[in-house]
């Protein structure tokens, strides 16, 4: 169903009932006040509805440009930005489409935070729930999100930003998801490792506790050369010497 056909569907229903409030004898007044009550809320919850299918591409526009393999370099607090509008997104629907799972997972994965990129990359590469083909009972936000996406897709001159976005990061997820997601686990382990590196005692330690060990002999210490005797004795030997020579 295109987007015309629900709001003439819409139209519709609001003059059936209309007609059907003017047949039970209520004024005119009432019947348009109340028309245009539900006209001003319908046309609030549609831009609502529309509002929350445009952050999704929002979000897909900015995290490509951060992600693409190029020489900018980007502030940490503009990359934690762009991941915050994916979380969200993540909470606002029920059935996020997968491909905001990776490409949160990727931004996790350039911010350094790996725990949380194994976590969303994990879920597009290993998890059935990360195909799209498993998707048989969407939601109305995961419905609406995919009709603008295929209005896109048939006419990429409406949104040509969004779709190059869209087509790159897609080739992201086919190509380097799995690399990805092996690249945060490999940090992940590197880090364990280096904290149980950290952990163990340093390097000839265990030598110094064994000469502490009671029963156990120390380590003999060279004896130091004695000093030589002051020049005042050496001279009061030599005359008494003398003089029991004399």
């Amino acid at each position: 169903m295109t987007k015309g056909q629900e709001t003439a569907q819409r139209l519709i229903a609001i003059v059936v009932i209309m007609a059907m409030l003017g047949v039970m004898g209520i004024p005119l007044t009432v019947i348009f006040f109340f028309a245009a009550v539900v006209y001003f809320v319908w046309r609030a919850v549609h831009r609502s509805e529309q509002q929350d299918v445009k952050n999704i591409f929002d979000f897909y526009i900015a995290a490509n440009e951060i992600l693409r393999d190029d020489e900018k370099r980007w502030y940490g607090f503009e990359i934690n930005q762009v991941v915050g509008e994916g979380e969200c997104l993540l909470n606002m629907m029920t059935d996020p489409p997968p491909l905001v799972y990776f490409t949160l997972g990727a931004l996790f994965n350039r911010a350094g935070d790996h725990e949380a990129a194994v976590e969303h990359l994990a879920y597009v590469v290993e998890d059935q729930r990360g195909d799209e083909g498993s998707r048989l009972k969407p939601s109305p936000e995961l419905r609406r999100y995919v009709e603008v996406l295929r209005r896109i897709e048939r006419e990429p001159a409406e949104a040509p930003q969004t779709m190059a976005a869209i087509r790159s990061l897609e080739r992201a997820r086919r190509t380097r998801a799995a690399a990805l997601l092996e690249e945060s686990r490999a940090r992940l382990r590197e880090g364990a490792q280096a904290k149980v590196a950290a952990a163990l005692p340093p390097q000839g330690a265990d030598e110094k506790v064994l000469h502490t060990i009671p029963g156990k002999r120390p380590t003999p210490a060279t004896a130091s050369p004695s000093a030589p005797p002051p020049i005042a004795e050496v001279l009061r030997d030599v005359y008494e010497e003398e003089k029991k020579t004399a």
